[in-house]
């Protein structure tokens, strides 16, 4: 809208238009009536005249795009602009982060905004990684003033440089123990803890034998139950034994966590929740869900199994399991079977979701999306291990045998 539009306010450019429209037939052209009243309104004649045929326009007495349209059409069109830019972003950023996994390392993330920012902006590229502008900007004044670091910030500048060589001068393939090991050889005096610290903040790891897999790290701080379950995922009855863990989903406007609770029985999904944010509240909804819909009793002997993630042995989380009367049990560090039968669940949902109806444009997507296939799953879906059958008809008929049993004793 041009400068001289924009000094008049909506009440006179419709007056303005009206008087154009009512005094037309009084000059002997509609240029003049324009003109004259143009003089008087203190516009020029050509504004006024673009006034009434977008009037003419609106009204549907001349052919054109609508004002409402035209600017609903430009807001969608902006839309779209920003949408394919954070799928460009996504897109770019699933190629940085390759390997996948939890929550990128702060430092990757700052390198990959700097590879970027030209293209995209600081801003947007925020809105789709899980990193706050004031947080990248605080990279860059702590970069370009070292003197604002704190020592232990310093001393871990000074490190990375060594921990890079000593991993790329050894063919990349160099894990936590042989760098740290390495760096004693040649004089640093460097805690283990500190170069797994940094390993993992720079987003380099050692060559994996065999196929590589994500494990937990535990909370060291909180106590860890016992493994109750031992890889035996397989019970007699439901409400024996429930497994619980998540896994996260990228979307434009950044990731999401999808948390599960299975009845070991049937494979049911008995709980679940999907987030913003992988704090222990979320796995702690999942949790209230199975609770609920399963109504469990002191005493009966349920088991809850998960990992070691810190989410899983919160003081919250631990005190609602005893609250209900479900014994907890946890898995071992660097076990990939600890959590098997819900790392499957999650495989499905990733497979069968994620990756067939992606890329995902929000958390509103990605929770209806696991509502549906949730209720599908359970209701719906065939599963091999219990028969080729869904998993609420195998509980419905493992309750239908005991009423025949109790009928015929």
């Amino acid at each position: 809208m041009s400068k001289t539009t924009n000094t008049f306010s909506p009440e006179v450019r419709e007056r303005a238009v009206r008087l154009v429209l009512d005094n037309e037939g009084q000059h002997a052209s509609r240029w003049q009536a324009v003109m004259s009243i143009a003089a008087k309104i203190g516009c020029t004649p050509q504004t006024l005249n673009d006034w009434v045929k977008k009037a003419e326009v609106d009204s549907g007495k001349r052919a054109g795009i609508p004002t409402e349209m035209a600017e609903k059409m430009k807001a969608l069109e902006r839309e779209n602009r920003e949408l394919r830019q954070a799928n460009e972003i996504l897109r770019k950023a699933s190629a940085y982060f390759c390997d996948g996994g939890a929550r990128p390392p702060t430092e990757v993330m700052v390198g990959f905004i700097d590879a970027h920012r030209d293209a995209h902006g600081v801003e947007p590229i925020c809105d789709v990684l899980p990193i706050a502008p004031a947080t990248y900007y605080d990279h860059l004044v702590k970069r370009a003033d070292p003197a604002r670091l704190s020592d232990r910030a310093k001393r871990d500048e000074a490190l990375r440089p060594e921990i890079r060589r000593v991993f790329e001068d050894n063919w990349s393939v160099y894990g936590l123990r042989k760098v740290w090991h390495q760096l004693r050889r040649e004089g640093f005096d460097v805690a283990r803890c500190t170069v797994a610290r940094l390993m993992k903040d720079m987003g380099i790891q050692g060559i994996i034998r065999g196929k590589p897999h994500k494990t937990t790290i535990p909370d060291k701080k909180q106590p860890c139950p016992l493994d109750k379950v031992n890889r035996q995922f397989r019970v007699p009855a439901p409400n024996m034994l429930w497994v619980s863990d998540f896994t996260y989903v990228a979307t434009w406007k950044g990731f999401v966590y999808v948390a599960f609770v299975i009845d070991a029985y049937a494979r049911k999904i008995v709980g679940w929740r999907v987030s913003t944010s992988a704090y222990a509240g979320f796995v702690l909804d999942a949790l209230e869900q199975a609770v609920h819909d399963r109504r469990p009793v002191k005493g009966m002997g349920l088991v809850h199994h998960s990992d070691r993630g810190s989410q899983y042995l919160s003081i919250k989380y631990t005190e609602r399991l005893a609250e209900a009367g479900i014994e907890p049990s946890v898995g071992s560090v660097g076990d990939s079977y600890d959590n098997a039968l819900a790392e499957t669940i999650n495989g499905l949902f990733k497979a069968e979701v994620i990756h067939r109806r992606g890329p995902w444009r929000s958390f509103e997507a990605v929770e209806y999306a696991t509502l549906e296939w949730v209720d599908w799953f359970n209701n719906r879906r065939l599963l091999e291990p219990i028969g080729n059958i869904p998993p609420a008809e195998a509980e419905a008929n493992f309750y239908a045998a005991l009423e025949t049993e109790a009928m015929a004793a």
